[in-house]
């Protein structure tokens, strides 16, 4: 064997030593924003209930509120002070935690939702109905987005 080829043998053999101190990488953890979306889609199918933040009924800023608080993060209650306590996102951007706003019945950012992912949200939507999930792509969910905002943590 010619010094070269010890030499290269040897620095293969330090290189492994070295990987083998190093610590292989972690999973990066979900961020609150996304374990806020797997409580809320964990609350399908409990009631509407208007002023409701918990599983024993629910409106659309009580879901919100609730599904964050399981994520270890305080959010405001009312959907005004949702809005006003995160940041705009655009449309391309969305990620699975942020907030959606819609208009509806003429007043501005009344129904908050949270985005899932794949175009999908889950919601508190009404009186009489449940914790559901919609799409961004319906006509009517289409027509009435306000915007998406991410909670500031």
């Amino acid at each position: 064997m010619g010094m070269t080829q010890v030499s290269l043998a040897a620095f293969g053999l330090v290189l492994l030593a070295l990987g083998g101190c190093s610590s292989a990488p972690k999973q990066p953890e979900a961020d609150a924003g996304a374990r806020a979306a797997r409580h809320a889609l964990e609350m399908k199918g409990k009631p509407y209930r208007a002023g409701g933040n918990s599983p024993r009924g629910f409106d659309c800023s009580g879901l919100v509120q609730y599904s964050y608080a399981r994520a270890n993060m305080r959010l405001p209650r009312s959907t005004e002070d949702q809005w006003a306590s995160s940041r705009a996102v655009s449309r391309k951007d969305i990620r699975p935690g942020d907030l959606l706003f819609f208009n509806e019945e003429g007043k501005r950012n009344s129904h908050v939702a949270i985005y899932v992912g794949n175009s999908r949200f889950v919601h508190a939507p009404s009186s009489g109905k449940q914790v559901s999930t919609a799409s961004l792509t319906d006509r009517y969910w289409s027509r009435s987005f306000a915007g998406a905002r991410r909670p500031v943590l």
